[in-house]
């Protein structure tokens, strides 16, 4: 899908951010629509759904949380989240709530505009991608987290994983992470014996 065919969404209480992100992305020949606040992007949202979603975390109002779960599963867009150093915890409880990264501040133009570009890329990828077979547990798991786990039963390492699915190697740790918890594993070599096991059986 070409650039000008995907539209993005930006809700940044910041004037300033806010015009960086539209000028930076417009230059790519995304669309792009603007919010002040969270409320103004959940409308939007009522009559469309754009291609990628960045939220600040802090707004007034509904906060960048709030935002991402009022969307729910109702979205399928990626949705990253920008925060200061100080909210890298806050970013990783979103990730946890189904966000796809985060970009912390302050931020160049070429980094926005290239994770945003791997996050849509890897989308279209996932959507013909095998999926990991049936295996104990996997109805624990988020679409998003069978993803991770199907890039790691297969041996990537958390760079390799980050750049086919479009997010950073911090975020694969986080998803790593949970997914060991949800499916009891000890380590990632136990990990890929439980989803092998199913399929040896």
């Amino acid at each position: 899908m070409a650039a000008q065919d995907e539209e993005i969404f930006i809700a940044d209480d910041d004037p300033a951010v806010r015009d960086a992100l539209c000028v930076v992305l417009e230059l790519e020949g995304y669309r792009v629509s603007a919010f002040p606040d969270g409320l103004g992007l959940l409308n939007a949202t009522r009559s469309r759904m754009p291609s990628c979603i960045i939220l600040d975390v802090h707004m007034p109002g509904r906060s960048g949380i709030d935002v991402l779960n009022e969307l729910g599963m109702r979205c399928q867009a990626p949705i990253f989240m920008i925060s200061g150093q100080g909210d890298i915890p806050m970013a990783v409880e979103a990730i946890k709530r189904g966000a796809h990264d985060f970009i912390e501040k302050p931020f160049d133009a070429d980094t926005v505009v290239s994770r945003v570009r791997n996050a849509l890329d890897a989308k279209a990828r996932a959507a013909s991608a095998p999926a990991v077979s049936s295996f104990p547990g996997e109805d624990a798991l988020t679409p998003r987290e069978r993803e991770v786990l199907e890039r790691i039963a297969m041996g990537a390492s958390n760079k390799e994983a980050g750049r086919q699915l479009g997010i950073s190697p911090r975020t694969i740790e986080v998803h790593r992470a949970r997914i060991m918890e949800k499916l009891g594993a000890k380590n990632t070599a136990d990990l890929v014996r439980m989803v092998y096991a199913e399929r040896r059986a």
